[in-house]
């Protein structure tokens, strides 16, 4: 076998042994000095980062590459989780297209009114509140520069609380349920019974000392009992049916024994009501 390890190879690798350690030792000085490195040492230095610079560019070239290649493909992933949302919206779109032509054929033919579906709803903080007209009116911090308007139906956190009376650009003045003063312009509401049978009325009045809200002008005959549910029924056109509006507590008649009266708890707390829903057609 040929030996590897012949004179004049051995040399050699001594002479580098010796350059290396040479090329070590005047760069330790050289960083120990406070003088200028001389010739030999800034040659040396200038090869040894040379030929490092050499080496190592391919090494980095390699891990450029692969950081692209990572780069591309986080690219090409979210580019497909971005395709499919927009699918899934475009055919949320479409679903919801038919729901709404559904739902308006179905008020067609049961001859219902707008619901709160056909309504866009405005959220407003409660700003005011006079302790003398606590039981009749809070102000909201919602205007004309929300899309309100007089009119409008008001909801609490559980379910209907009154409507606009006055609006101005930033605020609005929000009468509720409980304001015995007012002796026109009230809800149009229903009561429907479990075996699916309404008995229609207007909310005539409110009874302060048991919290109860009072449904008159009622000609239907159905019985009704407690615990039924009451909602608005949109007759009228101003406000949207199938608001929650409370439940039945009793029922009773007037005075005089000729009316029916159908007493309700209400579905909000009109004592709290910090934030309130706006229902816009």
């Amino acid at each position: 076998m040929k030996n590897i390890f012949t004179s004049r190879r051995l040399v050699i690798g001594v002479i580098v042994v010796i350059v290396a350690i040479g090329a070590i030792t005047l760069g330790a000085r050289a960083h120990n000095s406070e003088k200028e490195p001389s010739l030999p040492v800034r040659v040396i230095s200038d090869v040894s980062g040379w030929t490092s610079n050499i080496v190592n560019a391919p090494i980095r070239a390699i891990k450029g590459g692969f950081d692209s290649i990572d780069e591309l493909m986080n690219t090409y992933q979210e580019n497909d989780r971005l395709t499919k949302k927009v699918d899934d919206l475009a055919q949320t779109k479409v679903q919801l297209q038919v729901l709404q032509q559904e739902n308006r054929a179905l008020k067609d033919q049961l001859k219902i009114s707008d619901t709160l579906t056909d309504y866009k709803v405005v959220n407003a903080v409660v700003t005011s509140r006079s302790p003398s007209n606590w039981q009749t009116q809070l102000i909201i911090d919602k205007g004309t520069n929300a899309g309100l308007k007089k009119g409008l139906s008001v909801m609490g956190s559980g379910g209907l609380i009154g409507r606009i009376t006055q609006v101005n650009t930033t605020n609005a003045k929000v009468e509720l349920l409980s304001d015995n003063s007012q002796v026109s312009d009230r809800f149009a509401i229903r009561v429907q019974n479990s075996a699916g049978e309404t008995v229609d009325g207007i909310i005539t009045s409110f009874n302060q000392a048991k919290n109860l809200i009072v449904m008159g002008q009622i000609t239907s005959s159905v019985s009704v009992k407690k615990g039924d549910l009451v909602t608005t029924s949109g007759l009228g056109g101003v406000t949207p049916s199938g608001l929650y509006v409370g439940k039945v507590e009793k029922v009773g008649s007037d005075n005089y024994g000729l009316s029916k009266k159908i007493y309700i708890k209400p579905a909000t707390d009109f004592n709290n009501i910090p934030v309130v829903s706006v229902a816009i057609p």
